[in-house]
């Protein structure tokens, strides 16, 4: 997904995303990745770490850090 010009990122450590921010994501090459894959809901847990591996990710604030927070 990343090669074929997708936005991707892991949230936390159970999720991950593909965005597009700027509207310039190639969505019929992500079709077609996604048909010749198939479903990767199995794989998800390799998925986000790996791209926490390698800096693509973000971290949810928690509702514990709301309470510390100054307005």
């Amino acid at each position: 997904m990343i090669e074929a010009g997708c936005d991707i990122c892991a949230i936390g450590h159970l999720f991950y995303l593909l965005s597009d921010l700027d509207g310039k994501a190639p969505w019929r090459k992500v079709k077609r990745i996604e048909e010749e894959f198939g479903d990767r809901d199995h794989l998800r847990p390799e998925i986000v770490a790996y791209l926490r591996s390698i800096g693509r990710y973000i971290e949810p604030e928690s509702s514990t850090d709301e309470g510390r927070r100054t307005h």
